[in-house]
């Protein structure tokens, strides 16, 4: 007994389970496709089964497995067996779910201990960790919107927003090129790369380094609901409005981030320089951007969420018949709530790829810094 290896989830997950046991049904009575008692059976097995074994003697990795096969296949069941019997979930339904949810949990906790030996074993466990705590969200949710029958105008599921993705690909296309192919990236590559020539001569012209800095912050205080319709004023109804409106809000954390670096570099390593009789432009690329380079990823990141935000908000005030943001605020106004979903949801995919490419391109640039050495 001294061998086996309990945990507060696990032993939750098994009372919760017997608390269902108790409050049977899982679906309430009239259900068009109520629960077989070999399926309501078999879901109770999976539960305390998996439960049981992982107080189990035996490596992280096999525990890890049969919690996951567990947790998802009990999981999978029920929320299968929601399709056709919207809002007829009972309480021992969601009794039987949270237990799922805690094993998912002791399964993440399992993983979280794993020292993987090889790079790509890092990798896949990195990925892996926020895969099930991502999936587990959208199981709640669609346990919540289905199993509790939250009218779909308030909240729709999350397999009707992957059913109107999958229906509404040319025109989720055309809005993801209209936004984020020429109003994000346009303006982001101009405001960010214009921040960083500004912050180097900043950094060379003390003159435009106190004058631009409190204007910096002036400005980064403008609201965004304000500066687009001017800027649709000046550049028209198409994307150049919109990428004017990023450059705005790339420009000056970019600036603001690279004089900070510039500046970042050590008194005794500048002297070290000029004893070198190194030039200017020498320090400059040997020593300082070398230096700033963490403070300049932070603002690339920064901006990567910013520039998204600021095109499809800028899309509200004035846009032709396409784009991000004309199509949130056209299907609200519809009432077709899973379009602005979908939206919502392609809007966020695209943001984590261009969060994620900047963050890779900053471990390989920065592999030398003690955060990237560390990580």
């Amino acid at each position: 007994m001294r061998h086996l290896t309990f945990s507060w989830q696990g032993v939750t997950a098994l009372l919760l389970c017997l608390a269902a046991l108790i409050t049977l049904p899982l679906l309430a009575e009239g259900a068009a496709r109520p629960f077989t008692d070999g399926t309501a059976s078999l879901v109770f097995i999976i539960v305390a089964a998996a439960a049981l074994l992982s107080f189990a003697p035996q490596p992280l990795a096999y525990r890890a497995t049969v919690l996951f096969i567990g947790a998802h296949g009990a999981a999978w069941m029920l929320l299968s067996a929601l399709s056709g019997n919207d809002g007829m979930a009972t309480r021992a339904f969601f009794l039987l779910l949270f237990a799922c949810w805690l094993l998912a949990w002791r399964c993440v906790t399992e993983l979280s201990k794993q020292q993987p030996v090889t790079a790509f074993g890092k990798s896949a466990l990195q990925l892996l960790i926020p895969a099930i705590f991502g999936a587990w969200i959208l199981i709640l949710w669609e346990a919540a919107t289905r199993g509790a029958g939250i009218p779909f105008i308030i909240l729709p599921p999350p397999s009707a927003i992957g059913a109107r993705i999958m229906a509404s690909l040319p025109i989720l296309g055309d809005d993801v090129r209209q936004t984020i192919f020429k109003a994000v990236l346009i303006g982001y590559i101009i405001g960010c790369l214009s921040g960083f020539i500004v912050a180097v001569l900043a950094d060379r012209v003390a003159f435009l380094r106190r004058g631009l800095l409190p204007i910096g912050n002036m400005v980064s205080a403008l609201p965004i609901i304000g500066i687009a319709p001017v800027m649709v004023m000046w550049f028209g109804f198409d994307w150049p409005s919109k990428a004017a409106v990023v450059i705005i809000m790339t420009f000056f954390p970019m600036l603001v981030n690279t004089v900070a670096g510039l500046a970042a570099s050590g008194s005794m390593e500048r002297d070290l320089m000029r004893t070198y009789a190194s030039s200017d432009w020498q320090t400059l690329f040997k020593l300082k951007l070398p230096a700033a380079m963490p403070f300049i990823f932070n603002a690339l990141k920064i901006n990567s969420t910013l520039a998204l935000i600021g095109a499809i908000v800028a899309e509200f005030f004035g846009t032709p018949i396409v784009g991000m943001g004309f199509r949130i605020s056209t299907e609200i106004g519809r009432m077709n709530v899973d379009m602005v979903w979908a939206e919502i949801a392609v809007a966020a995919l695209a943001g984590s790829i261009f969060y994620g490419v900047i963050a890779l391109t900053e471990r390989a640039v920065t592999f030398w810094h003690p955060s990237i050495r560390g990580g």
